[in-house]
């Protein structure tokens, strides 16, 4: 039997396991196993904007009223009816939380694959691409915890810090990132703190719980940490840029309220807050505007092409591991996990928020 973990998508509280029988393959299909995925507040980003965004499009259950949550993570291909792809070839990608997925691998080469099925062509391509671990000049047995938890998101944070970049950072002298103690969110100061002593540099300030901020303040990427109470402490007479990692409205509404006109740009990545997302409309300064990853690696693959895209994040992805993996004061520890009810326990954590930030779970089924 496959059994997945599902979710109610009006109440993320409410979650379910669902067994099936295993589908048949057809002609062309491949079976994978699901080995290790990793599970962070990302995760509960793509349940949030699971409409908005069609999250819940790549793994349908069925069922109007659930939804399952794609994960990042590695699998082993256990069944196979599709000429290149082997039985036993492990696989990094864009998986459910389930024991094994049917997947109908298309434009197959010495790569990987991207899936083909019906339901995910109109999905974006970054989510649609799976790699072979053997052809991944990337890929370490001994890191894929820190692969599964961090690649895809220090990926979002390296687009993030090239976008506002390439921008000018709208013309911003300090840039406050919401949820500053995220795993993206931090990624993406660590790129923005790259460029200290270029004339492309700004101001980092990070915005957190309290309970948050002697982890947030010692990871040295941030110029600046405050707890969101005191936001209104900031000097306003900056231009100053928001990234919104939390989705929080009430926080959102704070830094508009407190900037006004000094705010070049308000951009809306995560909902880590999930329980707090509300509209931008209406509020003082600009609009919220979605960031939208794919959109910037398009224009870069024009611009540098796809090898010189993956060669520049390849670069940052080296030097984020410095500070991640440090002997002496890691910014990440992996925490694993086995079985439903380890999925469960850290899944409700990080919808309370109770999961420390230096803490990544990985898990298996």
């Amino acid at each position: 039997m496959t059994t997945t973990f599902v979710v109610e998508r009006k109440d993320l509280h409410h979650t379910r396991w669902v067994q099936t029988a295993p589908l048949d393959l057809s002609a062309g299909d491949a079976r994978l196993r699901v080995e290790s995925f990793a599970l962070t507040a990302n995760n509960i980003t793509y349940a949030a904007f699971g409409e908005a965004m069609n999250y819940w499009g790549f793994f349908p259950t069925g069922d109007e009223a659930t939804g399952c949550i794609p994960v990042w993570g590695f699998a082993t291909v256990s069944e196979s009816r599709c000429e290149g792809v082997a039985v036993g070839e492990r696989i990094y990608g864009y998986y459910p939380m389930a024991t094994d997925v049917v997947l109908q691998p298309a434009r197959v080469d010495a790569a990987g694959f991207f899936d083909g099925a019906a339901h995910r062509r109109e999905l974006h391509a970054v989510y649609n691409q799976y790699t072979r671990c053997s052809a991944d000049p990337g890929y370490r047995l001994e890191r894929e915890a820190e692969q599964a938890l961090l690649r895809p998101l220090f990926i979002t944070s390296f687009l993030i810090d090239d976008f506002l970049a390439d921008n000018g950072f709208f013309g911003a002298r300090t840039a406050i990132l919401s949820s500053a103690s995220s795993k993206t969110a931090y990624g993406t100061a660590f790129c923005l703190a790259q460029r200290r002593g270029s004339p492309a540099v700004v101001n980092i300030v990070g915005l957190t719980s309290p309970g948050n901020l002697a982890f947030t303040q010692g990871l040295g990427c941030y110029d600046q940490v405050l707890s969101y109470a005191v936001v209104a402490t900031l000097a306003a007479d900056t231009p100053t840029l928001y990234v919104d990692f939390s989705g929080s409205a009430k926080v959102r509404a704070d830094v508009h309220a407190h900037f006004g006109a000094q705010l070049a740009y308000s951009c809306s990545v995560g909902g880590t807050h999930w329980d707090e997302l509300g509209s931008g409309k209406g509020l003082p300064g600009p609009r919220p505007t979605l960031f939208f990853a794919p959109a910037q690696v398009k224009k870069r693959h024009a611009d540098w092409g796809a090898a010189g895209l993956q060669q520049r994040i390849a670069r940052a992805w080296t030097a984020f591991m410095g500070p991640v993996t440090d002997a002496n004061n890691p910014w990440l520890h992996v925490v694993r996990g086995h079985g439903q009810a380890a999925v469960e326990n850290v899944y409700a954590a990080l919808l309370d928020g109770a999961v420390r930030p230096q803490d990544g779970h990985l898990l298996s089924l």
